[in-house]
């Protein structure tokens, strides 16, 4: 698939990243000064966000489908799928187990001494609470099969879109030499459909504009103000997780985080302005693959982990559980607050790209224990717009790090390749034929 034009020999007033980061801010400025305005903006964000997600599915579908259908066996296929799963539960456990620590450590709650009884879930929230409180543990399982294949693109759902991509692309392989041409033809399709991304993304800082000044001017930066501390908290946390551990696992790789968040710059500023990691994901793998990450790994673990790989949801999960319980003095013992952690390991799943995805899935978690009263999500409602975008951009980073894992773990990654791309900023993408390896790697000795 094609790489985004490279813009390192661009001047920086030209750059992406800087139109979004002034839209941001005209943004902020417009919600805060002017609310009514900002609130009238809600349909521009939308709107992109909405064009956005209309490529995704087909370029997720392209992209693991002509991904399959290339490699040099389908054993590897399903090893790299099982890889990629075993290294999101990994850092789903190290983001939720964070999330606990800091949230005993801090203990932002205490002293708010609110009432369960007297909360009243209305409005949004209310609904939330109500789809949380329908799903299993089992739930993003059954999901998984779409009704129909031509259901799972229209209504948008990437895990469905993912099993049939799956399916279709061993077929081809299976098939040979006479579905070659399908092969080739999907190859062309993927070049058209990144032709349109980059066009679509032009409206980026439009988009990122509307987004924030609805955000602003709808809740306020006053709301801050009134659980700032939980907020403070989350971001605080978010950034030790990324630097820290993340940061770690990417000193394993030899590769330095700080220049593969940079790298990622433009995909960081849009998910700020438009509280969607969804937005950036075609980018997102354009990304690794220009930084010589193969395709079919690239196209099996970022959409898959936008799924199975939500690190800042699942520590927004774990503080956000303990906070109400602390807020609403109610007791939770070292047992308890494990038990949480189990259910919320599987919880955390299969809610990427649904709307109050965080909601829903703290809605699950305290419906399924049943010891922090459900109805004390009211009390982090206003601000939990907020804490979405330190969400959506944790769950980018650990995704583009997740990736960069997996095909190491491969043995597939050609790191001076890459640390050359982070500091020059010119993609150079794999090979096209899989690179023969005489044994295979060890993340510990990289």
């Amino acid at each position: 698939m094609a790489e985004p034009s490279p813009s390192a020999s661009r001047p920086w007033y030209r750059q992406l990243y800087f139109w979004v980061l002034t839209a941001i801010a005209a943004g902020v400025l417009t919600g805060w000064l002017w609310p009514a305005a900002g609130v009238a903006l809600e349909p521009v964000g939308t709107t992109f966000v909405a064009a956005i997600k209309m490529l995704i599915t087909p370029i997720v579908f392209l992209t693991i489908t002509a991904g399959i259908a290339g490699v040099d066996s389908l054993r590897r296929v399903g090893r790299v799928g099982l890889k990629a799963l075993a290294y999101f539960q990994a850092g789903t456990l190290a983001a939720l187990a964070l999330g606990l620590v800091v949230v005993n450590a801090f203990r932002p709650g205490d002293g708010v001494h609110a009432r369960p009884e007297q909360l009243r879930l209305t409005g949004d929230a209310a609904r939330y609470v109500e789809s949380g409180a329908d799903r299993s543990w089992w739930h993003f399982l059954t999901d998984v099969v779409p009704s129909s294949a031509v259901g799972a693109f229209a209504e948008g759902n990437v895990l469905q879109v993912i099993f049939v991509s799956v399916l279709f692309g061993v077929a081809l392989k299976a098939v040979g030499p006479p579905a070659r041409p399908i092969v080739d033809g999907l190859d062309r399709l993927g070049l058209v459909a990144f032709r349109i991304l980059h066009h679509v993304m032009r409206a980026a800082p439009v988009g990122a504009f509307g987004a924030m000044a609805y955000t602003i001017g709808e809740y306020g930066v006053s709301t801050l103000a009134s659980l700032g501390e939980l907020v403070a908290l989350f971001y605080g946390s978010a950034l030790f997780f990324v630097l820290v551990v993340l940061g770690g696992v990417t000193a394993l790789l030899r590769i330095n985080i700080l220049r593969l968040l940079r790298h990622l710059r433009e995909e960081f500023l849009i998910v700020l302005g438009t509280s969607s990691s969804e937005s950036v994901l075609p980018r997102l793998m354009a990304k690794l693959e220009g930084l010589g990450v193969r395709r079919e790994i690239v196209g099996l673990t970022v959409p898959t982990g936008y799924s199975f790989n939500l690190d800042g949801s699942s520590l927004y999960l774990s503080l956000a559980a303990v906070y109400i319980a602390q807020a609403t003095d109610t007791p939770l013992g070292l047992g308890q607050q494990l038990g949480l952690l189990a259910v919320m390991i599987l919880t955390s799943k299969g809610s990427g790209g649904v709307t109050g995805a965080g909601f829903i899935a703290l809605a699950a978690t305290l419906s399924a224990v049943d010891t922090v009263p459900a109805a004390g999500i009211m009390l982090i409602f206003g601000v939990d717009k907020f804490m979405s975008e330190c969400r959506a951009l944790t769950n980018l980073a650990g995704n583009s790090v997740a990736t960069l894992v997996v095909a190491r773990w491969e043995g597939v990654l050609d790191v001076a390749r890459v640390n050359r791309v982070l500091r020059s900023g010119v993609p150079e993408p794999a090979d096209p034929e899989p690179a023969a390896t005489a044994d295979a790697p060890r993340l510990a000795q990289a």
